[in-house]
């Protein structure tokens, strides 16, 4: 019985039908993966070798033009806040450059770029009625400038009762650039007591926050040759407003502006003019 099973099944292997089709699927086959082989070659650009340039530093319209010069495509990807660089300029790319990478592209690959921009928005934080310290404080770490002015009041007394960006009031949450100045209107009670101006020519910014902080006035640094934090800690006033002049007073509203100079002259522990 099984002797005949086999029998049959080695004839109709061998039969020229079964053959016949084994043939025509092999040869279909081996067709199917040549053409693919075939397509797969000119799809992919067999062979072929971009080197990417580096871009970073580049302005994006100059990195267009190679970019598309190359047969490849340009994107950019977002904006990246810096203004230190000048508007457009490059500051990531994807893929990176052959140069870092030893990779290369094909045409029609697509090169993304990250750019620079010099402005970037915020929103603008309420302060009203918050007390000037707290507000500064949230102002600094926003990025946002500041100038303080004061207003007689009875209620309120060192607490933001206004805040103008560009001579108007601004609402909290509305969008304004990084690096604003904003105008805190600030309410004062003793507007009218006069403080004896004190001296602060050699003095180093803590030195000089710690008699302002006792004396409860208001106050800005101006450093512009400082560029770190290091910088600042370590420059000393040159010039104050108002002027320090021995007796002289000012209302104790009176805002001090103190400009700093980390290339300081003059005689720190004899500080005479």
């Amino acid at each position: 019985m099984i002797k005949e099973i086999l029998k049959n099944i080695i004839a109709f292997v061998f039969s020229k039908h079964f053959l016949k089709h084994l043939g025509l699927i092999m040869l279909f086959y081996v067709s199917v993966v040549l053409i693919m082989m075939v397509y797969l070659y000119f799809y992919t650009n067999h062979g072929e070798k971009i080197e990417v340039p580096n871009f970073v530093g580049m302005n994006s319209e100059k990195a267009k033009v190679v970019i598309e010069d190359l047969g490849l495509e340009f994107q950019i990807m977002d904006s990246i806040y810096d203004p230190n660089l000048p508007e457009g300029t490059v500051k990531e790319q994807s893929p990176k450059s052959t140069a870092f990478t030893l990779l290369y592209v094909k045409s029609g690959r697509t090169i993304s770029l990250r750019v620079s921009k010099k402005t970037d928005l915020i929103a603008m934080p309420s302060l009203i009625f918050k007390q000037i310290r707290f507000a500064e404080n949230i102002l600094k770490s926003r990025g946002l400038r500041y100038i303080i002015k004061y207003r007689p009041t009875s209620e309120a007394n060192g607490a933001v009762l206004e805040q103008l960006f560009k001579g108007r009031n601004v609402k909290g949450g509305s969008k304004i650039p990084i690096g604003s100045l904003i105008t805190l209107i600030v309410g004062q009670n003793d507007i009218g007591e006069p403080i004896e101006i004190p001296d602060f020519y050699g003095k180093s910014m803590s030195e000089a926050q710690y008699i302002m902080d006792t004396l409860g006035v208001s106050y800005t640094f101006i450093c512009e040759d400082c560029i770190t934090t290091e910088d600042s800690l370590a420059a000393r006033i040159d010039i104050q407003s108002p002027e320090y002049l021995e007796g002289n007073t000012v209302p104790k509203s009176t805002p001090f502006t103190l400009h700093m100079t980390i290339n300081f002259n003059g005689d720190i522990e004899n500080p005479e003019r």
